[in-house]
């Protein structure tokens, strides 16, 4: 028989959260009644929110190679991989999550996005065609869309461009992803500092301290801060 041991409690010092909408107490919590989709419903608010692309997804791969999930979803009579499957089928049915089946060249992989405004935008983008293969096994599939590129969104949001600028641009473009330059240029043009060296400490930030879709749009002082001592150092 194994042994039960308790909690210990949470340790001092800052923990890392992860954020569950107000309606998943007020709305999933009274209906759900098994233990499984509520288990596989939380974990999903947990992995996806580790991740760091706009649009989050998990693979069923991904969830039946962690063995503390399977370990959880342990039930009698049933093999730990149909406990998930059987978990998963219910948080979809239920409409808690989405589910995509993509073909590869080694076969059917399924995805699952959380019904959210992004989880639907992203499904819908999966039947437009705008999702394919990325040839990356830790990011296998990608969102493809056709946006304006690095010079013309300087010139459209922060102003004319010089060679100097086009220069540093183009290193820019080699060091960042080009969601973040974009994302970087929204935030500058939103608090009115429309220089490229506040873009390019919010970039700096996001790359040596990590990138948090939560905070990055409204708590910008950090960078701020940076492109003022940067200014006054000129």
């Amino acid at each position: 028989m194994k042994s039960q041991t308790g909690f210990p409690g949470f340790p001092e010092g800052k923990l890392q959260l992860t954020p569950i909408p107000n309606l998943f107490f007020s709305e999933l919590i009274p209906a759900i009644d098994h233990l499984g989709e509520m288990k596989v419903t939380l974990y999903a608010f947990w992995a996806l929110a580790k991740k760091e692309d706009r649009f989050r997804y998990m693979r069923r791969g991904e969830m039946a190679s962690d063995q503390i999930l399977l370990d959880s979803l342990n039930s009698p009579g049933m093999q730990p991989l149909d406990a998930l499957d059987d978990a998963i089928e219910r948080a979809v049915a239920r409409g808690t999550l989405l589910q995509a089946s993509i073909d590869f060249e080694g076969g059917t992989e399924a995805f699952f996005f959380l019904n959210s405004p992004k989880g639907r935008a992203a499904l819908k983008g999966i039947e437009h065609g705008e999702w394919l293969p990325s040839g990356e096994e830790g990011r296998p599939l990608e969102l493809r869309i056709e946006r304006p590129n690095i010079y013309i969104l300087y010139e459209q949001n922060i102003g004319p461009l010089t060679p100097m600028i086009a220069e540093r641009l183009r290193e820019a473009e080699g060091d960042y992803p080009s969601q973040w330059i974009e994302d970087a240029i929204g935030i500058a043009v939103e608090n009115n500092v429309r220089k490229w060296r506040y873009v390019e400490a919010i970039l700096e930030d996001w790359r040596t301290k990590g990138r948090d879709e939560r905070k990055d749009f409204r708590d910008t002082e950090k960078a701020r801060r940076r492109y003022l001592k940067g200014w006054f150092d000129d």
